[in-house]
């Protein structure tokens, strides 16, 4: 309940209902056991209310099926939250608190949360009552930009602080190949790691490793595992052009295998088309990074119900249907 509506305990009294419709009252009438009442005078019998019990399952049935339908109510129905501001974890703080009093937003709600802004948005824009601001502060190059243009319900600013330093990336190759070729497949990698990455060069695979050349005439281990792999040969598998290159590729239980690449390049030209074959072909693309920006509220868009809308209503009618079933089976 720690994430509903502050106030969705004010609904709890509800609760009193069922257990008021369960208790029943029971009377009794307590007679004095006399060995003659000729003489006596005539009164009412005396009686006593008992309170007890009655069809605990039903009961609990009725008070899940009202704590369950407060619940939904309370995290899709009902906003509460004002002002607020998404802070990224792992900030600056002086640059966070710069941000926060250049935007007018001191007194506002801080949420520090590593989940991406857009996701949280899209997830729990419900939330915010109508004309709250919304505050996100992430560093540079860690909110990709969507397809389209977000339509949210609310006025959201992003500002974005500057990248850190990212560390050079390290890529595992395992070459295998004759000692006078070796050299050769050496410089290509060696060129290949100017680019920025860097390339370690390993004489047999380990669970790091993403490349596997393999410049023997014998087959390679059967033990031997990579995610890819170069050999020699001709084109065979599902053909693909990339880098001005006709490759082919198929998979197999040790990997992908690629054939079609110049074996091993000659000169410059060939290098510069088998990096970029690879780059095309074996690195994902990076998304393109979210810019600093205003985004206005949309006209006629609706805040997201939230994730729980989508199961939340299935429960509700399981224990609707749970509790008819009982009641009914009360009646017979």
């Amino acid at each position: 309940m720690t994430s509903l509506q502050p106030w969705w305990w004010a609904a709890l009294p509800v609760l009193l209902l069922p257990l008021w419709w369960h208790r029943q009252k029971r009377q009794r009438t307590a007679a004095e056991l006399l060995a003659t009442a000729r003489f006596l005078p005539s009164s009412a019998p005396q009686q006593r209310r008992i309170w007890r019990w009655t069809e605990v399952l039903l009961l609990l049935a009725r008070l899940l099926l009202l704590v369950a339908l407060i619940a939904w109510l309370a995290v899709t129905v009902f906003p509460w939250r004002g002002d607020t501001v998404l802070v990224a974890p792992g900030l600056p703080a002086d640059w966070v608190e710069r941000e926060v009093a250049a935007a007018g937003m001191a007194a506002a709600e801080r949420l520090v949360s590593d989940v991406p802004a857009l996701d949280r948005l899209r997830r729990d824009e419900h939330e915010w009552r109508a004309g709250a601001r919304i505050l996100v502060l992430a560093r540079a190059g860690t909110v990709p930009m969507p397809a389209r243009p977000p339509r949210l319900a609310h006025h959201v600013t992003f500002r974005l602080a500057p990248a850190a330093a990212a560390a050079p990336l390290t890529h595992r190759v395992v070459v295998a190949a004759p000692a006078d070729r070796l050299a050769r497949w050496q410089a290509l990698f060696a060129a290949f790691g100017s680019a920025g990455a860097r390339y370690e060069i390993a004489a047999a695979p380990d669970a790091r490793t993403e490349l596997v050349v393999w410049d023997r005439p014998e087959a390679a281990p059967a033990a031997w595992r990579a995610p890819h792999w170069w050999r020699a040969g001709p084109l065979a598998g599902q053909r693909v052009v990339a880098g001005h290159l006709q490759l082919a590729y198929a998979d197999t239980p040790q990997g992908r295998v690629w054939t079609g690449m110049p074996w091993p390049p000659r000169d410059g030209a060939q290098a510069m088309a088998l990096y970029a074959a690879w780059q095309a072909l074996a690195v994902p693309p990076a998304p393109y990074p979210l810019p600093a920006l205003a985004l206005a509220p949309a006209g006629g868009s609706r805040a997201a119900g939230g994730a729980r809308a989508d199961w939340w209503p299935w429960l509700l009618a399981g224990l609707f249907l749970t509790e008819r079933l009982l009641a009914h089976a009360r009646r017979r």
